[in-house]
């Protein structure tokens, strides 16, 4: 069978309207695929290939591919385990809930089946998209973490099992596994895609994020997650933003970069400090480097408060009926939202419009502000998912983050090019990471 998975999901599109690909061979391909990589990554925790199967025959049964209306006809998508979908288990990274079936599908899998999308099945997270390791390697080398909390999202990808995959991101859990498995990774602005049927861990916090090989089919997938729901209150009512059509336009000026070292410049280790360094030289003129706002400095003690105090109020039950059956690290984290001040944490939303305020000045002057989305490469073993500090501000202010494989370490893994741009300008970051990335010859194969 051709070999797909370097293939890009526009492109697998393309090929499935144009009636030279069916979507019961891409699927066949995709399971192939997992059969050959997923014995050493171990990125599924659930996958029932008659289904898969099931799927993309009813979409090739439902007519000529080229007339169907679907975005994603036939393209099977990976979907992190805290996504509630009504014809398989969300189980949630936790024992307690442990063959757990939803009734229904989650918002944004409600739209990924109306595009035409086969939902392979459901990939590992962490426990409750929090800290604690699941079970998945990182693809370049199975002995090194591939970041959380979207593990297995980012991983499958990276392995080529599924061309797209939907994660979360509350603190860094699209960004950082992003940059360890060298895919790209893209958090939309907050209330770009509704929330519904989703974990909850922090209503102001969570973004529903999505995994690629391409800048465009970054843009394809999120296109078609985008939209309010009534289930979402932070959800947004707004015209459907052309975001794959954003990724493939050419800039309307040479594109101006901020380059933010950030409060944690200095957990970023030597390789990751002189690589960004040497990238921001290489642009030259369009790249300059800038400090945050005042407001930015206690970003990320604001960022623990706001989180905590969420994860005490969504996911206090299960500390009720099961703590011990729950990580240290996760029961530690609710007990100390339990006694975050409601004063406390109502600052800290007054907090999230202060930096947003002031994002809006070094917006006005640069496209994009470029800066680490992690502080080395993938570090060795399972035990830990690896540092989020270069994601908690911007998951913390709702702007818009990719991640771009554009550095490697003298080890050989990937280090992730963070892009960040103003809230509600989804489309105009698309744009500038996708020049950025043919700028740098970004080429995201399977490995």
């Amino acid at each position: 069978m051709q070999n797909l998975t370097s293939v890009s999901a526009a492109d697998l599109t393309r090929r499935i309207d144009n009636e030279d690909l069916t979507a019961s061979d891409l699927t066949d391909a995709c399971l192939q695929r997992i059969d050959q990589r997923d014995g050493e990554v171990q990125a599924w925790t659930f996958l029932d290939r008659d289904h898969a199967r099931a799927q993309a025959t009813n979409l090739d049964d439902q007519g000529e591919p080229g007339n169907a209306p679907g975005a994603l006809h036939g393209i099977p998508v990976g979907l992190k385990d805290i996504i509630d979908t009504a014809d398989q288990p969300t189980e949630n990274g936790t024992v307690l809930d442990a063959g757990r079936q939803p009734d229904v599908d989650a918002a944004l899998v409600r739209r990924l089946r109306q595009a035409g999308a086969v939902i392979m099945g459901k990939t590992v997270t962490t426990e409750l998209a929090f800290f604690a390791p699941g079970k998945t390697h990182n693809p370049h080398n199975p002995a090194h973490t591939p970041g959380g909390s979207s593990s297995g999202s980012a991983a499958a990808v990276a392995a080529g099992m599924v061309p797209l995959a939907v994660g979360t991101q509350t603190t860094g859990s699209v960004i950082r596994p992003a940059a360890f498995c060298g895919v790209v990774g893209y958090k939309p602005s907050r209330g770009l895609i509704a929330r519904t049927g989703v974990v909850v861990q922090s209503d102001w916090l969570d973004t529903i994020g999505v995994f690629s090989k391409t800048v465009e089919d970054a843009g394809l997938i999120a296109e078609v997650l985008a939209g309010a729901d009534p289930g979402d209150r932070h959800s947004r009512t707004l015209a459907r933003p052309r975001l794959q059509a954003a990724a493939n336009a050419k800039p309307p000026h040479p594109p101006r970069f901020a380059f933010v070292r950030s409060p944690v410049w200095d957990q970023a280790d030597g390789e990751v400090q002189a690589g960004f360094e040497a990238l921001a030289d290489d642009l030259g003129w369009q790249c300059e480097a800038i400090d945050l706002p005042p407001s930015f400095d206690t970003g990320h003690a604001v960022h623990t408060n706001v989180m905590v105090a969420g994860m005490a109020h969504h996911l206090g039950h299960y500390y009720e009926r099961g703590r011990e059956q729950l990580s240290d690290r996760m029961c530690q984290a609710i007990e100390d939202g339990r006694k975050v001040l409601a004063t406390d944490y109502l600052a800290g939303i007054d907090h999230i419009r202060r930096m947003n305020a002031d994002l809006a000045l070094v917006f006005s002057r640069y496209d994009a502000i470029l800066t680490p989305a992690t502080t080395g490469t993938a570090p060795l073993g399972l035990e830990t998912t690896g540092d989020p500090a270069f994601c908690a501000l911007w998951s913390l202010a709702g702007t818009p983050a990719i991640s771009l494989p554009l550095l490697f370490g003298a080890n050989g893994l990937p280090i992730g090019v963070q892009l960040i741009g103003p809230i509600g300008g989804d489309a105009g970051l698309l744009r500038t990471a996708a020049w950025l990335a043919a700028q740098k010859g970004m080429d995201v194969i399977p490995v």
